[in-house]
């Protein structure tokens, strides 16, 4: 999976694994509507709800470095 955004990555392994949005959703013990919001991409979510989901598939959320091209400068 290489380099693919979270929520890219998240429904990738799902739809790999043969799973429906509400079965992956049963398994990680989150709600459908929070797996939604995350297969679309949504920027605040909850990051132990997220590692609910992770964790099924061997992962956890962890820091990553950033394109210096996009930061702010002063």
């Amino acid at each position: 999976m290489n380099n693919l955004s979270l929520n890219e990555y998240v429904k990738s392994k799902r739809k790999s694994l043969g799973l429906s949005r509400e079965e992956l959703a049963l398994k990680a013990g989150v709600g459908l509507r929070f797996l939604r919001e995350l297969e679309q991409g949504k920027e605040t979510l909850k990051m132990d709800k997220v590692n609910q989901v992770l964790k099924l598939f061997g992962m956890q959320l962890g820091a990553m470095p950033m394109d210096r091209n996009n930061l702010i400068e002063p």
